[in-house]
């Protein structure tokens, strides 16, 4: 949800410009944050989302005229991540989640962003996925019984869906593969603490942030402009731009409740794998080359409840395909983290 005072750019050529656009507050984020009496504790910041959610809770803050102590906490082994949060005027904290005695020495707060987690490598190293998985979130919520957290999971929760609407919150925690099913164990954990303490706490179950150096629709471009072949079996994909995603979870702290609430956050139209592709063979004038049959089952999730509560995302998909194909034809950097949006069987 852009800040709609400034209009969105043609094409992005840099990443300060990305990163000033992606940290951009939409209006309603700044009346939020004005609610807010700190420290807003950001668990997990040095990853891919962490940092510009950050930015954008300090810029919103700042558009407020309220100061707030913002704190962005993670191990940093990206240490220009933190640099630039420390140039944003966003506190950084280095300390290792997995330690107990790290998370006991962790600054009181009343507001939680939980954004903690292991997907990449789970294949080969699954009890790794589990101990992230698992044991940080207990650690985070014995620390924490009377914060407000809202708790990033994954769309992956749900099992491959037919058609129809998606997989609603009330939809069955059925998936495959160990990742899927850790992300499971995740939500379970802080529900039980949220039932022992009473602690408010909204679930997120997020499909898929997107931006121009990491994301389904990255991993689609790429393959497109290297003349590789994309794989339309999985048929169609959920998305949303990583600035909405980011404005939508901070305020999400407002809608925290014990029993926890789970909310399915993506855009309200997902993308057909097979269109995606074509547009962005055109947009690089290079024809996408297409393999496989569409499935009819998918990781589709229905954001209705979440977007009811806070408005649809409203980054434009042509705008992103044009940004993206720009993007990757410039040779703009990427995170190298594939999403493996292919995978229908768990194994990431």
């Amino acid at each position: 949800m852009p800040d709609h005072a400034t209009p969105l750019p043609d094409r992005i050529e840099t990443e300060e410009a990305l990163e000033e656009v992606m940290t951009r507050p939409s209006a309603a984020l700044v009346e939020f944050i004005r609610t807010l009496r700190g420290p807003l504790l950001i668990l997990g910041a040095g990853g891919k989302m962490g940092p510009t959610l950050a930015v954008r809770a300090r810029r919103a803050a700042d558009a407020a005229k309220c100061n707030l102590d913002i704190v962005a906490v993670s191990r940093f082994s990206d240490r220009k991540a933190r640099e630039w949060l420390e140039r944003e005027r966003v506190r950084t904290l280095n300390a290792d989640l997995l330690a107990a005695s790290d998370v006991a020495s962790l600054p009181d707060a009343e507001d939680v962003i939980y954004l903690v987690g292991l997907k990449f490598g789970t294949t080969q190293n699954p009890a790794a996925t589990w101990v992230m998985n698992t044991l940080v979130p207990a650690h985070v919520a014995e620390r924490y019984p009377r914060a407000r957290l809202v708790v990033l999971s994954s769309g992956n929760v749900y099992p491959l869906v037919g058609g129809g609407s998606g997989a609603t919150e009330d939809h069955p925690l059925t998936p495959l593969g160990e990742y899927s099913n850790a992300c499971v164990a995740r939500e379970r954990i802080f529900e039980y603490f949220s039932q022992q303490n009473c602690t408010p706490m909204v679930l997120v179950r997020l499909a898929y942030a997107v931006e121009l150096r990491y994301g389904v629709l990255l991993d689609i471009a790429a393959k497109v402009w290297a003349g590789d072949p994309v794989d339309v079996t999985m048929n169609r994909l959920n998305w949303i731009w990583q600035g909405d995603a980011n404005d939508m979870i901070l305020r999400m702290l407002a809608f925290t409740a014990s029993p926890p609430v789970p909310l399915n956050l993506t855009g309200p139209q997902p993308v057909s794998i097979r269109a995606a592709a074509t547009r962005l063979g055109e947009l690089l004038s290079r024809p996408a080359k297409l393999t496989g049959v569409e499935d009819e089952t998918t990781f589709f999730s229905n954001p209705a409840r979440a977007c009811a509560a806070l408005g649809a995302p409203t980054m434009p998909l042509e705008t992103l395909l044009r940004w993206i194909a720009h993007w990757v034809s410039r040779g703009g950097r990427t995170l190298g983290k594939p999403t493996h949006f292919e995978v229908r069987d768990g194994k990431y």
